[in-house]
């Protein structure tokens, strides 16, 4: 496993096994796509947060070739899509899992989707629109089931931040990932990507012939990433 820093960010580069090991010590866990990471100037919240996280994956292909570009390094891509279907695929039954959902909706389709899997040991919280990170009905309810493992399946710039929140406010050490929609992928709510297509470098794509308007702007966006390494 590779571990560096880019822009004060604690990345780490290695398969899923590795960054699982290190992950189960606990701590915050953050996959920043290519166009969340173009943001971190603008966004000082965010930011902040992905400084503090203990570990960052490498969600973004093109985020990758740029490293291995301008910095010479040999990484490994790890999306947050193929850790989370690693982690919930072999999720032992004796571990118990904490969701925070961003809708009624969501939180029933997740829910499902978790059992279908075999998984009963968890509970779930549904998320207020957050004008400011604080949500002391979350916490009492961790504190309440003390999970082994927390799931924080909201936006890019939001989830971050609230992750940093809990693991500061809660009185006993978890692991706590958050990979946003990657469970959308996996549940059928979001485009139908795959395990190949992900290795491929071509999530973007997939998600771009899916939705064009949903996701033209953020594609675009993304290609501003190399200003970071100039």
């Amino acid at each position: 496993m590779f571990k560096f820093k880019f822009k004060e960010i604690n990345f780490f580069s290695g398969n899923f096994l590795e960054i699982k090991k290190q992950f189960d010590k606990g701590g915050v866990l953050v996959a920043p796509a290519a166009s969340a990471l173009t943001d971190i100037y603008d966004n000082k919240d965010y930011y902040k947060a992905l400084k503090k996280a203990d570990i960052a994956i490498l969600d973004s292909g093109f985020f990758c070739i740029l490293l291995r570009i301008f910095k010479k390094y040999k990484v490994i891509k790890l999306s947050g899509f193929l850790f989370l279907r690693r982690f919930l695929f072999g999720f032992k039954k004796n571990k118990k899992l904490f969701l925070v959902n961003p809708s009624i909706k969501e939180n029933k389709t997740n829910s499902k989707y978790i059992r279908s899997l075999g998984i009963r040991n968890f509970k779930t919280h549904i998320s207020p629109v957050y004008k400011r990170i604080e949500d002391k009905k979350l916490i009492k309810k961790i504190n309440e089931f003390k999970p082994d493992y927390i799931m924080i399946n909201l936006g890019g710039g939001i989830q971050e931040v609230l992750g940093i929140y809990i693991r500061n406010n809660i009185k006993f050490k978890t692991s706590i990932m958050c990979t946003g929609a990657a469970i959308a992928f996996l549940t059928g709510e979001q485009a139908p990507i795959n395990k190949y297509v992900d290795r491929a470098y071509l999530g973007w794509l997939v998600r771009f012939l899916w939705s064009p308007k949903k996701y033209y702007k953020r594609t675009l966006k993304s290609f501003s990433l190399v200003k970071l390494f100039i």
